[in-house]
């Protein structure tokens, strides 16, 4: 229940400070062009805050934090007194009504500019690209990778983290070949080749880094145990923390994956549990918990390891300074930027399957991790929700910022606006079709938990 509130409170935190940074970049522009805002609201239906400003505004936080909305005197909505024309939006040029559609995801994308550089300035606790070990017979071995090597770049962009590596391959999904260049042990630099037409994962259950066979140099997990998760089948078998875990039945166990992938493929079936406590040896019999995960059926333990810290040599911290941080934070955001556009695309072409949208729980759970992790990883992940919500509301779609910008773009070209009939079936499409996709990330939402 803990986690549960804690995930609602990051989430509401996140998501009321991007959904304000997103209106206010449609309040500033619409003030600036001589256009009257009657209503300024943070979130839907019954406000549990209201305050008139002196310049007219009404500012509202409302029950429900799922959005938000700017309200401007409009003399398609409501009757405009003669004496307040020239304030209504519909009277304003097309390019003023262009600006202030677009200065809602514009504000998004200069929020997660200002994330990243209070992230950088900060500093990022990082490690190095190096390659504890490389998977037999995966698409890094086959290019040639080995572990002790360096990663420095992936198709010509420099590397210099794993997060950077993970960012970089993400944007590889559905392509035929990626190019490393790494280093080896003796600081040689060389090219390799990794080919992907094979490389397939869920990214649910594996990231990008592990599934083409690459095990970064990082946190070791040991074979000592560090938490029993209360009423856990570990638990009812008699694990306890500080307990060093041996063999499952018979078969030594010669690190932490190991025994997650033998208790993944023992759903409901007893397996003996061999360990040592305080010097002597015991056998318990475990029953996994069975748990559904996609499309296939895992055993669950309840337990977690105790974790090595990563060596000195391979950590150091990502910081800039001030003037620096605006460049390094303009170039992730840049990068995040078209890497989400590629992924749309890859989406829209059925490379990437839509299970991987997600939905507010997703969002929420995020929310909570980056939260309980520190201050710049929260940063981190506000700057990339807000790149999403700015490029989101990009799409034309005519019940989003997009929608409205399409119009008002024919409209210019044309000469005359858009028949208010049209656009008024274009909207109903528009919404059914975001009813869809919200629908359909809810349940895949559902479907991880």
């Amino acid at each position: 229940m803990g986690d549960i509130l804690w995930n609602l409170g990051a989430f509401i935190v996140a998501l009321g400070i991007l959904v304000a940074v997103h209106e206010y970049g449609h309040f500033w522009v619409a003030r600036r062009n001589g256009v009257k805002v009657e209503r300024f609201s943070i979130g839907f239906g019954k406000a549990i805050w209201r305050r008139m400003g002196k310049d007219g505004t009404e500012y509202v936080v409302a029950l429900i934090p799922l959005g938000g909305y700017v309200k401007m005197l409009d003399g398609r909505v409501d009757e405009v007194p003669a004496h307040l024309q020239d304030q209504a939006f519909d009277r304003k040029s097309v390019w003023a009504r262009m600006a202030i559609v677009v200065a809602g995801p514009m504000a998004n994308f200069a929020f997660a500019i200002f994330a990243f550089w209070l992230m950088f300035l900060i500093g990022v606790p990082a490690v190095k690209p190096v390659l504890n070990d490389v998977t037999l017979s995966s698409p890094a071995a086959e290019g040639g990778l080995a572990p002790g090597m360096e990663i420095l770049a992936i198709d010509g962009k420099a590397v210099r983290t794993w997060e950077e590596v993970n960012f970089a391959l993400l944007g590889r999904i559905g392509d035929d070949e990626t190019r490393f260049e790494v280093a080896d042990g003796t600081g040689q630099r060389r090219e390799a080749i990794i080919p992907l037409a094979e490389w397939q994962f869920d990214p649910d259950e594996m990231s990008p880094i592990r599934a083409l066979g690459l095990e970064p140099v990082g946190p070791e997990l040991t074979l000592t145990v560090a938490e029993v998760v209360n009423n856990g089948p570990a638990a009812a078998a008699g694990v306890q923390s500080g307990d060093t875990l041996q063999a499952i039945d018979g078969e030594p166990l010669a690190d932490w994956r190991q025994l997650v992938s033998l208790v993944q493929a023992s759903p409901e079936v007893p397996v003996e549990l061999q360990l040592m406590r305080e010097g002597r040896s015991l056998t318990l019999t475990l029953t996994p918990e069975r748990r559904e995960s996609r499309d296939r059926v895992i055993g669950y333990a309840g337990v977690a390891p105790e974790v090595l810290p990563v060596d000195e040599a391979y950590r150091f911290e990502l910081t800039y300074g001030p003037l620096a941080a605006i460049g390094a934070g303009i170039s992730r955001t840049w990068d995040l930027t078209v890497l989400t556009f590629q992924m749309l695309g890859k989406l829209l072409t059925g490379i990437v399957s839509v299970d991987n949208l997600s939905g507010p729980i997703s969002i929420a759970k995020g929310a909570g991790a980056t939260a309980e992790f520190g201050l710049v990883y929260f940063l981190g992940f506000m700057a990339l929700v807000s790149v999403n919500l700015g490029i989101i509301n990009l799409l034309p779609l005519p019940v989003l910022d997009g929608g409205h910008l399409l119009f008002y773009v024919i409209e210019a070209v044309t000469g005359r606006p858009v028949p208010e009939k049209i656009q008024e079936i274009g909207f109903r499409i528009g919404a059914a079709l975001l009813i869809m996709l919200m629908g359909l990330a809810l349940f895949n939402d559902f479907a991880r938990l």
